[in-house]
């Protein structure tokens, strides 16, 4: 795992169980999973305008918004970011037409 991945997610982790009004993450875990996929619906709709506009500084800006925020949903939920990441690794050298074949139905 890249090095910043690593120490965002040890700050997250801690974040999550600290005072509320300690930091605006500590505050998005208090207040729950609803307003934390709120906040990373806001990022998506807003890296999708970004991404329309063109401006290559605010694609940035909003995709590191989109995947701090994903990365805060991933620690609510107990999920480790490497866990992503294995499974893009997983996935690497695997066409998408035949990853998405091989999925199975929910």
């Amino acid at each position: 795992m890249s090095d910043i991945i690593q120490q965002l997610t040890e700050i997250l982790q801690q974040r999550k169980t600290a005072e509320p009004d300690s930091s605006y993450v500590a505050s998005l875990y208090h207040k729950g999973l609803n307003t934390i996929l709120k906040k990373v619906g806001e990022e998506s709709a807003e890296t999708i305008i970004a991404a329309k506009e063109g401006n290559k500084d605010d694609i940035i800006y909003e995709t590191a918004d989109l995947w701090f925020h994903t990365m805060v949903m991933l620690i609510d939920q107990d999920i480790e970011p490497q866990a992503v990441l294995d499974e893009l690794a997983r996935r690497f050298g695997t066409s998408g037409i035949e990853e998405k074949t091989s999925r199975t139905k929910k």
